[in-house]
């Protein structure tokens, strides 16, 4: 079995479904209310960790009633909290997240709380889970510390290290320098680049930028239109699944997960990529983000029978 590791944020997401998005002054009625286990870190490693990797995420929660929203799946599902650390007095992260029930996309409003304590010292102290991984996971919602670090990790070690530029921020130009992959969506792919992408040409032209700005590889995730990657020579784009979404909160989350248990256990790019896709299309057929997270067996049949071949992975 591969191991991942990494610093991500822990968040706990209550989610309202309505059949309309409210305007500005305006209280929608919704048709329900989900409160579960989300933020982009763990939600990627929960993904990882369902796609068939061991997993070790470094973060914290608060040691409020939300906290065990948290702590219960990690339990429930069977990930490691070796590296979580509960914080006395503080609150635990939340997400307030509209889905729209028509179209099934999504508004987030994420307060990062705790995840901001989140430091280099926490993340020195996995050093050896870093030194026997497989594959390093990141996203940009703990501490710019803590992130830079787990790149040195990963440097040190020979490990490859994959950065999910979201939620998009400004960042210091070494953190894209000689990063194994770069894995924005299409908006965060324009703020970085500042290309606008409608296209898959356009798609190609950021990720050009990337390459330009340090990137070993980009994979830019393009929503319905599927995923786009480059490493200055090879370009492969793959195309969306059609699955009947519910809820696409936490797909592009799935995508990462998915993609990193790839990379981890060895597979080709190709393969990495369809394996992702296949991840991400089936975590939007049901409601919630770390929940909705298809397993390696469902994963793996999908996969099958989507592409017509065997995974060239185990």
């Amino acid at each position: 079995m591969s191991k991942i590791v990494g610093a991500g944020s822990l968040i706990v997401d209550i989610t309202a479904y309505a059949k309309h998005f409210p305007v500005e002054g305006e209280s929608a009625l919704g048709s329900s209310v989900k409160i579960g286990p989300g933020g982009k870190g763990s939600n990627q490693m929960t993904a990882a960790f369902k796609a068939g990797a061991d997993v070790r995420i470094i973060g914290k929660v608060g040691d409020d009633f939300l906290s065990h929203v948290l702590l219960d799946h990690y339990k429930s599902t069977g990930m490691s909290t070796k590296y979580i650390d509960i914080v006395k007095g503080e609150e635990t992260a939340a997400a307030l997240i509209e889905v729209n029930e028509e179209t099934a996309q999504n508004r987030i409003i994420v307060v990062k709380a705790v995840n901001e304590l989140v430091k280099r010292e926490d993340v020195l102290k996995a050093e050896a889970d870093f030194a026997d991984c497989d594959a390093v996971l990141t996203q940009l919602e703990t501490s710019m510390e803590s992130i830079l670090c787990c790149k040195e990790f990963a440097k040190k070690y020979g490990k490859p290290f994959i950065l999910n530029t979201a939620p998009f921020q400004k960042i210091p130009n070494e953190l894209i320098l000689d990063t194994d992959y770069v894995t924005p969506n299409e908006t965060e792919a324009e703020f970085f680049t500042g290309v606008h992408i409608k296209t898959q040409e356009d798609a190609e032209k950021a990720a050009e930028k990337f390459i330009e700005m340090g990137a070993k590889n980009v994979v830019i995730t393009l929503g319905s239109k599927g995923a786009f990657y480059s490493n200055g020579k090879e370009k492969i784009m793959v195309p969306s699944i059609k699955v009947q979404a519910v809820d696409t909160t936490g797909a592009g989350d799935a995508f990462n997960g998915g993609f990193a248990t790839a990379i981890a256990s060895g597979a080709d790019i190709k393969t990495a990529l369809r394996f992702a896709n296949c991840t991400a299309a089936l975590s939007v057929t049901k409601k919630g983000t770390s929940p909705a997270m298809p397993y390696k067996d469902e994963i793996c049949a999908f996969y099958e029978k989507t592409y017509a071949e065997k995974l060239k992975f185990n």
